[in-house]
């Protein structure tokens, strides 16, 4: 049992490590593209080009192929073996591929419809320039369908490190055309770029499939018992998966009335950075349990999938608590480090790190909802999320409507902070009412014990801010500030977090006085 909890652990930290290297350079990617092209028209069509394929995708495939493909594919494994599972594999590939062609010609065709409902705010010029990028991205559809299906793949044979270094690989051909190409081509070779990374994120898992046993051979199997199950799933779970894009969808539309479209940047700025810190641990935590939770359906051990999912929310909760609020305390050293300069100017920093700060506020609902939500999809169950799915975007455009006007680009963040909640509370409300949730007395003490130490944590966090702001200028002056600040609130919240109890804070002590006694 320990050799499997240190394998875990493993697994788990090398996923975070090539996840945060993705994220990195995806937040370099983003930085290099706010200081060319700021919050202005070129900013704001391309972030609404980039978003409509991304939501296609999201709202019809990447229920399938996140959701429904793998615990269909763990239980071909747990009955028959990699050949039955290869051939389903091969089945469901072939036909998401003739899918998302479909769609990719179609969204091509149709691309300034679609410009004109996620974003009526623009102005013509804006719209024009919105379209034509649209069109060449699309499709990055069909792409995105290969990668997350060999993702889906490989991770439900245990391999983690692939999947999780494929956002690297985009980020370095986007990050190399800013180097090499941008100031030649501009934001049209910035779109043309965004499309070759997407294809090289499917290209460099071949090697991978090829290593564990897998070559594709087309299989139009639409009828097949395999095919039929994920189907069948996909309805339910469709709307579940929907929630954060189409979220980020109500908030572009809305923000596109906002500061001449310059909404649209700040909510989007705003919230890539915010899934880069929120991402590394939470996505890294989801991804490794998820294939693990299937087979534990398939297999009907109901106590080891209720303890695993119990013991995962705990740890997540003890470290994204204080994540969630230190990001609200430095949103704005932040956001001027990372983004400012260039075009990015103080104006933009003002908007965008008020955008963070709310936002980050949801860090916990975000967290729960990704993982309640993958216990489900593990049971193939999509009744729950679907109405959580469904109630949660509901929410969000009632709140955008009401705050918008008052609180401009702050009222989309709140909107969307609210969202995450309410999704996470109406998936963990249905499993504590059937006695399969995790709301033990000792997970609800432990719980207000994170909250107290990340309440401590914030305090310190935000004298030490007041004390060392401005000692030193420019960019030097914020990096210094953001590191000391986080030192003091990360001493202070393992400080707080052992002298309260705390099974994680205990553990690490332990974990260091081992460490100490090697050397």
């Amino acid at each position: 049992m320990g050799q499997q909890k240190s394998g875990a652990t493993k697994t788990i930290g090398m996923v975070m490590v090539l996840t945060l290297l993705g994220k990195a350079m995806g937040l370099y990617r983003d930085h290099l593209l706010a200081i060319h092209y700021g919050m202005g028209m070129e900013a704001s069509a391309f972030y609404t080009a980039s978003r409509i394929p991304r939501v296609f995708f999201d709202a019809v495939f990447a229920s399938a192929i996140s959701a429904c493909f793998i615990p269909v594919f763990s239980e071909y494994l747990e009955s028959g073996g990699k050949k039955k599972a290869f051939a389903f594999s091969r089945a469901f590939l072939t036909v998401i591929g003739l899918l998302t062609l479909l769609l990719t010609g179609v969204g091509m065709a149709f691309s300034g419809e679609f410009v004109a409902l996620f974003a009526d705010g623009y102005n013509a010029e804006t719209a024009l320039l919105a379209e034509r990028l649209t069109r060449i991205m699309f499709p990055t559809v069909f792409f995105t369908g290969l990668a997350f299906s060999f993702v889906g793949i490989l991770q439900s044979l245990d391999e983690f490190r692939v999947p999780a270094l494929i956002s690297a690989v985009s980020n370095a051909v986007i990050i190399l055309y800013f180097w090499t190409l941008d100031e030649r081509f501009g934001v049209y070779g910035l779109a043309a770029a965004f499309l070759v990374g997407w294809l090289l994120q499917a290209v460099v898992q071949v090697p991978a499939l090829r290593k564990k046993g897998f070559s594709y051979a087309p299989r139009l199997e639409v009828r097949s018992e395999g095919m039929k199950k994920v189907f069948a799933l996909m309805g339910p779970v469709m709307v579940s998966t929907w929630v954060q894009p189409i979220n980020l969808t109500i908030n572009s539309k809305f923000g596109s009335h906002l500061y001449d479209g310059g909404g649209v940047s700040a909510i989007e700025y705003a919230t890539n950075l915010y899934l880069v810190i929120a991402g590394v641990f939470i996505l890294s935590v989801t991804n490794v349990i998820f294939p693990k939770l299937s087979r534990l359906a398939a297999g009907d051990q109901g106590d080891a999938f209720r303890d695993t999912i119990r013991s995962t929310l705990h740890a997540s909760l003890f470290f994204v608590l204080p994540m969630s609020a230190g990001l609200m305390v430095v949103a704005r050293p932040l956001i001027s480090l990372v983004y400012g300069g260039g075009e990015f100017d103080a104006f933009s920093v003002e908007i965008t790190s008020a955008a963070l700060g709310w936002v980050s506020l949801g860090m916990l609902g975000y967290a729960v909802q990704n993982i309640l939500s993958r216990a489900y999809f593990a049971r193939q169950s999509g009744k729950e999320p679907l109405i959580a799915g469904a109630a949660s975007i509901g929410v969000n455009i009632l709140l955008c409507m009401a705050l918008t006007d008052s609180m401009a680009v702050s009222g989309l963040a709140i909107a969307s902070a609210v969202s995450s909640t309410a999704y996470a509370l109406l998936l963990l409300l249905p499993m504590e009412r059937r006695g399969q949730g995790v709301l033990t007395k000792g997970f609800c003490l432990d719980f207000l014990k994170m909250l107290a130490a990340t309440a401590v944590m914030a305090l310190s966090a935000v004298l030490v801010l007041g004390a060392v702001s401005g000692l030193v200028g420019g960019k030097l002056g914020e990096l210094v500030t953001l590191g000391t600040v986080a030192c003091v609130g990360l001493c202070v919240y393992f400080v707080a977090a052992v002298l309260l109890g705390l099974d994680e804070a205990r553990l690490s002590v332990k974990l260091m006085k081992q460490l100490l006694k090697r050397g």
